[in-house]
């Protein structure tokens, strides 16, 4: 069966290996997939909630990725093995997470910026390294609210819609993370609290 895909603007194109690696067999078209996708999030989300252990080491970001997507993508939980659009060279995908880490661990230690921007900065960085084939975003945001709430902070409402489907409020976060690659950070922490 054949599944057509038409992304969004930002989003990350999957190569046929990849796209061959989609378990569910009845998936034709984006919003099917999206859909489906959604309540392996859903999933993903309520096993993060019941998480006690440390969150900022590369076992939990890839523990994440495959709870939020392992029902749809063989590949869940596993680093890209190819170049994309956006994202660092593959082959350096290990070391950029692990100095992520590193630099997170050590603001949080040391309070080096308060909790809504180490947490906005994580996700950031985390969505610039871009280490799974796809849901990268998804994921981010996740990693970002789970570290904001250990903060002692509320998760992220990040606009309110959703950001999966091409609209205004996919326009302004897509704007808000390119303003943050330009060293603006200021409107990715207000998107993320709109």
């Amino acid at each position: 069966m054949t599944v057509r895909l038409d992304y969004p603007h930002g989003a990350t194109p999957l190569d046929a290996d990849e796209l061959a690696s989609l378990i569910p067999g009845h998936i034709t078209t984006q919003g099917e997939l999206n859909e489906w996708e959604q309540l392996n999030i859903v999933q993903g989300e309520q096993w993060a909630c019941k998480q006690r252990k440390e969150i900022l080491n590369e076992g939990f970001l890839r523990q994440l990725h495959k709870q939020m997507f392992g029902e749809t993508w063989k590949w869940a939980g596993d680093f890209r093995k190819s170049d994309k659009n956006i994202g660092v060279d593959w082959l350096n995908i290990g070391v950029e997470l692990k100095k992520l880490l590193d630099d997170v661990r050590y603001q949080v230690e040391h309070n080096a910026f308060p909790g809504d921007e180490i947490a906005v900065r994580f996700h950031h960085r985390l969505v610039a390294i871009h280490p799974f084939p796809n849901g990268n975003g998804r994921h981010a945001r996740m990693m970002a609210d789970l570290l904001v709430e250990r903060l002692g902070k509320a998760r992220f409402t990040w606009g309110s819609k959703s950001l999966v489907d091409p609209n205004d409020t996919r326009k302004q976060y897509i704007a808000a993370l390119q303003a943050a690659d330009a060293r603006n950070i200021a409107p990715l922490l207000a998107f993320a609290r709109s």
